[in-house]
């Protein structure tokens, strides 16, 4: 093994015995670990707290196939379809919205900000006002997001889709859909308004397997083509169109692919706890201050967007004995002071 060192982080190579060599970064291997270790240890005190309390120990047992026949029904019917939503929805979010910094060039590139959200909050919101049922509510926040996606980068096309103008064109798509959803929620039955707003706010509270399938089955599909087939193309797109271009990368395909991906990441994840907010942003940015790397980060953001959103979660559940949060009042909060420290700290530099 062999490496060398960059004046941000430093860059190893693996050679294997059959010749192949491949380039990683041990801080960013390492944080991407750490993450991870972090949202199973936090998942396992989750799967262990509430009502029922249950040790670590007694946790592993049952996960195992141990356990009496009610912690079995807890852990494995109660617990455990959220805390794997959780941990899907985080790392989804968290990949989209690095899919989306690094295609803007701008560290406020969001689904939250550029609109996918509030589409697929559109289309569950049209199910609840005509009525249906949450299988439907899910397809339809599906649709509403993959719809938005097609209309902005339609909007926003000109000899291509440049950073800069889908910025602005999401910012103007996400206004006039929250205006259309405040209208939407005025229409909707009393009780079918108050589950919707609960919806609207992103919850993790009952969620089951049936919510959970549908985004695991997108990330098997999706995360190995982001990763693997566009992330290295994705780090000299972040050098601009003609860089990129100029190395031989067909930008505008690349970039087709990419926000396809993320936004069916987003609209799946919508589906699954409803739009949860400030993770896609969040995620992104603690990932690359803790691992010092440039380029986007995929696989460590996605560990650090999954233990935000469990520990986002467990707080929800505990910080009010008695009273539950919807996690998206978490995030919101933790989402909202860090984009004002991270403005006060662009503001610092000058550069606001």
């Amino acid at each position: 093994m062999s490496g060398r060192t960059g004046r941000l982080s430093t860059t190893a190579v693996l050679r294997t015995p059959g010749g192949l060599s491949l380039r990683y970064r041990p801080r960013a291997l390492a944080v991407g670990g750490a993450a991870a270790l972090l949202a199973v240890g936090l998942g396992l005190v989750a799967l262990g707290s509430g009502d029922y309390p249950m040790g670590p120990a007694d946790v592993l047992r049952t996960l195992v196939g141990g356990g009496t026949p009610a912690e079995q029904f807890i852990v494995h019917e109660l617990r455990l379809p959220r805390l794997v939503t959780a941990l899907l929805v985080g790392a989804a979010l968290s990949l989209a919205g690095t899919v989306f910094q690094s295609l803007v060039r701008n560290p406020l590139g969001s689904p939250d900000i550029l609109g996918f959200t509030q589409g697929a909050s559109a289309g569950a919101l049209v199910v609840v006002v005509l009525g249906g049922s949450s299988l439907a509510l899910a397809g339809a926040a599906v649709a509403g997001g993959l719809a938005t996606g097609l209309v902005i980068y339609a909007l926003a096309w000109r000899r291509g889709v440049h950073g800069y103008r889908l910025i602005l064109v999401g910012i103007g798509i996400a206004a006039i859909l929250t205006g259309v959803n405040g209208y939407l929620l005025t229409r909707a039955p009393l009780m079918d308004a108050a589950r919707a707003v609960l919806w609207l706010t992103g919850s993790l509270d009952g969620r089951g397997w049936a919510n959970a399938g549908p985004l695991l089955a997108v990330l098997v599909v999706v995360t190995p083509v982001v990763l693997v087939v566009c992330g290295p193309a994705l780090r000299m797109m972040e050098l601009g169109d003609d860089t990129a271009g100029a190395l031989g990368v067909p930008v505008r395909r690349l970039r087709l692919v990419l926000l396809t991906a993320a936004v069916l990441l987003v609209s799946f994840a919508a589906a699954a706890a409803g739009p949860v907010s400030f993770v896609a942003l969040v995620a992104p940015h603690v990932t690359k201050r803790l691992t010092r790397a440039p380029g986007p980060n995929l696989l460590p953001s996605m560990a650090v967007g999954a233990a935000l959103l469990v520990g986002a979660d467990l707080l929800a559940q505990r910080a009010f004995p008695g009273h539950q949060l919807p996690v998206g009042v978490v995030t919101g909060v933790i989402g909202g002071g860090y984009l004002v420290w991270l403005l006060a700290l662009e503001r610092r530099a000058g550069r606001l």
